[in-house]
């Protein structure tokens, strides 16, 4: 499982309700992204906005984040984001009361 973080800087002419009115509209496309688990559309009071989603895998990720989608941002808000990737290891949910494991382990070789 694969944890992406985008960040993007909001243009002083969207707002916390402007960015919240984008959010809610877009929100139920995501339902159609091939290998997205969910994502949480995220804003702070710096002016930043963007995501944090789960994704099956890598490479699924970096498919969505091209083409289409990428263009959007980029006309949006002026700028291409920051997008980091995480492995995702464990997960806690207080909500269910669960703890799981997602990562196994590798083989270590000498390269890396």
């Amino acid at each position: 499982m694969i944890t992406a973080i985008v960040r993007y800087k909001l243009p002083p002419s969207i707002d916390y309700n402007a960015c919240l009115d984008h959010f809610r509209m877009i929100a139920p496309g995501f339902r159609e992204a091939k290998g997205l688990l969910s994502k949480h559309f995220v804003w702070s009071e710096t002016g930043i906005a963007g995501g944090v989603y789960q994704w099956k895998s890598i490479e699924e990720a970096k498919t969505f984040y091209h083409g289409d989608w990428m263009q959007g941002i980029i006309e949006r808000y002026g700028a291409p984001p920051d997008i980091e990737y995480f492995e995702v290891f464990c997960i806690t949910d207080n909500e269910r009361g669960t703890v799981r494991e997602v990562a196994q382990h590798r083989k270590e070789t000498a390269a890396e």
